[in-house]
C-alpha cells in the first residue's frame, strides 16, 4: 500500500471513528432527554395523584351533618316507606326537631374520639357522671341499663364506633351487643354490672331486651349509624337489618321517644327525601 492510500484509510477510519462517537453520543442524548422527560411525566403524575388525594380527603375530613329538621324527615319517611305506612296529621305532630341532636358541624377525621366528643355535648355538663361512672349506685341506677345505644349495621361497624367512644369506656366498659363472636350467655353476664354505653346491631339488642338482660330505663339517646358499607347499603336499606331495627324501634323506642324521654341522632351523612325515595 502506498502513503496516499495509506493516509486515506487512516483518515477514513478517523472519520468512522468519530461518526460512531457522534451516533453514540447522540443516542445518549436522545435516552437522556427520554429519561428526563419521563422523570418529569411520572413527577408530573405522582404530584397530581398527591393533590387529588389531598383534595379528595380535604373533601372528606368534614363529615356535613344534618339539621334536626332534616334528621326527622328523612327518619319519618324511612319508616313510611319500609313499613308501608302513611302516618297521620296527628301522629306526624307527635315526632318533633326536638327528639332529634344536632351534632356540630366539624372535622370528622384525625380524631379517635369524634362521636365520644359528640356524645359530651349531648349529655351536657353532667356526660361524666352518666357515661363514665364505673360504679351501680343501688336504688337510683340498676345494672344492664345504658344511657347511650349505638346502632348500626355490623359487627364490625359496631366496633368502629365503640373505638371513637372509648375516651368514654376506661373506666366502665361499653357493652358489645351482636352476635359475631359474641355469645348470648356472655353478653347477658356482662349485662350484670353497671353500662352506660352499649353499641350492636338491631337484632341482638331486641333479644336482649326480650330476655331482660337489657334494659332501657337510663336511656337517653340513641346513635343510629349513618354509615354504608362497600356494597352500598346501610342500616336503612340492607333489607333483613332494616326491618329488624323498625321491629326494635316499635317495640321498644317509639313511645319514650314521643314522651320526650330519648333523644336520636343520625350518626352521618343523611341523604335527602328525595334521594331516600330511591332507595
Amino acid at each position: 500500500m502506498g502513503t496516499a492510500d495509506w493516509t486515506a484509510a487512516v483518515k477514513k477510519r478517523k472519520r468512522q471513528k468519530l461518526s460512531t462517537r457522534k451516533s453514540k453520543a447522540e443516542e445518549q442524548n436522545k435516552n437522556e432527554v427520554k429519561s428526563s422527560s419521563s422523570k418529569i411525566k411520572s413527577q408530573g403524575r405522582k404530584k397530581n395523584e398527591i393533590e387529588a388525594k389531598a383534595s379528595k380527603e380535604q373533601r372528606n375530613d368534614t363529615v356535613q351533618f344534618a339539621t334536626a329538621f332534616q334528621q326527622l324527615e328523612f327518619f319519618i319517611h324511612q319508616y313510611q316507606s319500609c313499613n308501608g305506612v302513611q302516618l297521620s296529621s296527628l301522629e306526624l305532630d307527635s315526632l318533633k326537631e326536638a327528639g332529634f341532636i344536632e351534632l356540630c358541624q366539624g372535622p370528622s377525621r384525625n380524631t379517635d374520639s369524634n362521636l365520644g366528643e359528640h356524645m359530651k355535648v349531648a349529655f351536657g355538663s353532667l356526660w361524666k357522671d352518666v357515661l363514665c361512672e364505673k360504679y351501680i349506685q343501688e336504688g337510683k341506677l340498676d345494672p344492664g341499663n345504658p344511657a347511650l345505644l349505638v346502632i348500626s349495621l355490623s359487627a364490625i361497624r359496631s366496633l368502629e364506633l365503640l373505638r371513637e367512644l372509648r375516651p368514654l369506656t376506661k373506666d366502665c366498659h361499653a357493652a358489645k351487643l351482636f352476635s359475631k363472636h359474641m355469645k348470648v350467655e356472655e353478653q347477658v353476664s356482662m349485662l350484670k354490672n353497671r353500662v352506660n354505653v352499649a353499641s350492636g346491631t338491631p337484632s341482638r339488642i331486641k333479644k336482649l331486651i326480650d330476655m331482660e338482660a337489657l334494659g332501657l330505663s337510663r336511656l337517653a339517646v340513641v346513635v343510629l349509624d349513618m354509615h354504608t358499607d362497600v356494597k352500598g347499603y346501610s342500616l336503612f336499606t340492607l333489607p333483613q337489618v332494616r326491618n329488624e331495627f323498625w321491629d326494635l324501634y316499635e317495640s321498644f323506642l317509639h313511645q319514650p321517644l314521643l314522651n320526650g324521654d330519648l333523644r336520636i341522632c343520625l350518626y352521618g351523612p343523611v341523604p335527602s327525601v328525595s334521594e331516600g325515595k330511591n332507595k
